[in-house]
């Protein structure tokens, strides 16, 4: 992962980009792109309501993961201060846990200066990002990618990921995080893109959701 801001994603354009140079490079991601069609672009908003959003999507299902957070913005509880000045009763009504009210309350005592990150290097993201409880690697990874368009970040602790790349490449399991983070090197400057098309491989070829 570089230590500068590097090529951000921006548009359809940019995945397209990436995803072609990946397929020059190797023939199964060529292979894999015939089957997946174009990348979606997958760009959302930064900021504190994002990282509320993963932390309500943790080990819990897209579905249930949804109702909560519709729940959470209907009663307006998506912004830091109102999550400091909710009651846990609050927050318990929309379906948060006692472990995610923790988590949350956390996150807004961080004080983050999220338009701030979009001009760090992605390292000082990620950095800043997982000394805040319920934030993981793989959490502060994913907002990299998508809500701050980091072309070159990948997450190889995403089991779908994993998954994919032992399907893709016929291994005969799944690649360790610290494997999957070595391979990854070779797709750089497009691992997003390249998350990306192992991600919906991993949809086509197990029929199952990778990530929300």
């Amino acid at each position: 992962m570089s230590g500068t801001v590097g090529r951000l994603i921006t548009s359809p354009a940019c995945v397209a980009e990436g995803a072609e140079w990946l397929a020059a490079q190797d023939v199964r991601f060529a292979q894999a792109l015939e089957r997946t069609g174009p990348l979606p672009l997958r760009l959302r908003k930064d900021g504190f309501a994002a990282l509320l959003d993963a932390i309500v999507s943790q080990q819990v299902s897209v579905a249930a993961a949804d109702a909560i957070w519709g729940r959470l913005k209907a009663a307006g509880l998506t912004g830091p201060r109102k999550i400091m000045w909710a009651s846990d009763d609050d927050l318990r009504a929309c379906g948060m846990s006692r472990q995610k009210i923790r988590y949350a309350r956390e996150l807004a005592a961080a004080n983050i200066r999220f338009p701030a990150l979009r001009t760090r290097p992605t390292d000082e993201v990620i950095d800043t990002l997982i000394v805040v409880p319920g934030i993981g690697r793989w959490t502060a990874e994913i907002y990299a990618m998508f809500s701050l368009g980091r072309a070159d970040v990948f997450a190889p602790g995403d089991l779908a990921l994993q998954e994919s790349v032992r399907v893709l490449f016929n291994l005969d399991a799944r690649p360790s995080e610290r494997a999957l983070r070595e391979m990854s090197e070779d797709w750089a400057p497009w691992r997003g893109v390249a998350a990306r098309l192992l991600w919906a491989y991993y949809h086509i070829a197990k029929e199952r959701e990778g990530i929300r």
